[in-house]
């Protein structure tokens, strides 16, 4: 079993930075490709960021490309999402997941955490 626990979420300005965290539990962590997603109310749960195993791979979502940047310890167990120049449109549920290969698909993720809340105010 594995589990995932997310943090750093919070209310920040339009145009402020936030900085997320996602440490897993276990010691499997670096065969595990990683990803980000992120959920707004009444929405489907949408992907944002996903980063290899060894972290030389990443992809982004067209929204976020440029603003977000996606990274990994491996030796922390630990996968990082660094959010700048925030929207009001990036309010959502932030939710960090393993997977077995990179990928930008949802349904490929296997283990999901519990999702911490990002608000942007404008």
């Amino acid at each position: 079993q594995v589990q995932l626990v997310e943090s750093g979420g919070g209310l920040v300005q339009a145009g402020g930075s936030q900085g997320l965290s996602c440490t897993a539990s276990g010691s499997f962590f670096s065969a595990y490709a990683m990803g980000w997603f992120r959920q707004a109310p009444g929405k489907e749960r949408e992907f944002v960021a996903a980063i290899s195993r060894g972290g030389g791979v990443t992809y982004y979502a067209d929204s976020v490309k440029g603003r977000f940047t996606i990274s990994r310890d491996n030796a922390k167990n630990t996968v990082y999402l660094q959010m700048n120049s925030l929207k009001p449109e990036d309010t959502a549920v932030y939710y960090c997941a393993t997977a077995r290969v990179t990928t930008t698909r949802r349904n490929e993720y296997d283990y999901w955490g519990q999702g911490t809340q990002v608000t942007v105010s404008s």
